[in-house]
């Protein structure tokens, strides 16, 4: 297993001869945390391959009951039952990614630095929202078992993969998707979503374009894309949507649309200075999706993601 793919590695080496050459003291802290994931890379790999098989007392351990395992637990329960080597590479990428963060500190006021560097930061959280994704997609019992199966073993590929995560099947759409939102907020106007949606749909592929006209029948398809290109809850969309008809508002604008919201919105805004935005609006549309199917009300129950994901799964 690799730290690093050879451009990031490539990065790090010109910022710390850049913090030599301006601030000793930080560039000597940058090498020891930078170290400390060498060695926590290295501790990780004497622990037995994803896929490996393993013989326990009699007890055959591989893929194929991990696969099943994966498929029959919920994620309540999932964490004791996957290898340790899963959880550890997990919370490598956690702390690759605050070392990054450490770095982008350090560097933010400096244009050949920061910009590559924050694209680093959100491809480890892209990582990090997919295996989310995937496991939503496993706890949901109206995917079929063949499809659960399917999602399981690109899994073990997000896993297995080291730094090649271009591999993983599904990853680079999903990412591509994450990116196109990070680059295009919300702009509102009259709240029908068409710039934001061609904003983003200008930055997929093809199959992003056949999978909403596919899906553009389906109600809950489309409340789960407003809600990714909006920032907004479905509730709180119906809300603002309300207000604009009985005001008779024709365009509204971001500020406007906060005031309307209150002090406590659903989902916090996606900020462009902090690539954790994105995940946190992941897992606030995950969890209040989980919710709103929990108690039978009305709007989207499986995010966009959840859903895209689907999609490709069955046109393969």
């Amino acid at each position: 297993m690799q730290v690093f793919k050879k451009d990031e590695q490539r990065l790090i080496e010109d910022i710390e001869a850049y913090l030599d050459s301006k601030a000793i003291d930080e560039g000597k802290m940058v090498r020891a945390r930078f170290d400390c994931l060498q060695k926590f890379v290295e501790a990780i790999s004497q622990y037995p391959a994803i896929r490996e098989t393993q013989i326990l007392r009699g007890e055959q351990r591989d893929e194929a009951k991990l696969l099943e395992s994966l498929c029959s637990f919920a994620a309540s329960s999932r964490l004791l039952h996957i290898p340790a080597r899963v959880v550890a590479v997990r919370s490598f990428l956690v702390a690759k990614f605050q070392a990054f963060s450490f770095l982008a500190m350090l560097v933010r006021e400096i244009d050949e630095f920061y910009p590559p560097l924050r694209t680093m930061m959100l491809s480890v959280i892209c990582t990090l929202m997919a295996e989310e994704v995937y496991f939503s997609c496993l706890d949901d019992p109206s995917f079929p078992r063949d499809t659960k199966t399917i999602l399981a073993n690109d899994l073990l590929s997000l896993w297995d993969s080291g730094t090649d995560l271009q591999s993983v099947r599904h990853l680079p759409a999903l990412e591509s998707l994450w990116f196109a939102r990070d680059a295009a907020p919300p702009s509102f106007g009259t709240m029908d979503g068409a710039s934001e949606l061609l904003r983003i749909t200008i930055e997929m592929e093809e199959d992003w374009r056949d999978f909403l006209v596919n899906q553009s029948a389906d109600n809950e398809t489309r409340w789960a894309l407003e809600e990714f290109l909006f920032g907004l809850s479905h509730e709180e969309i119906q809300d603002v949507r309300i207000r604009l008809r009985r005001f008779g508002i024709t365009a509204v604008g971001a500020d406007e649309v906060r005031s309307y919201l209150g002090s406590r919105p659903a989902y916090q805004a996606v900020r462009g200075t902090d690539p954790r935005s994105i995940y946190d609006f992941y897992v606030d549309r995950r969890d209040t999706a989980v919710f709103r199917k929990k108690i039978s009300a009305a709007g989207p129950q499986k995010t966009l993601e959840e859903i895209y994901l689907k999609y490709r799964i069955t046109q393969e």
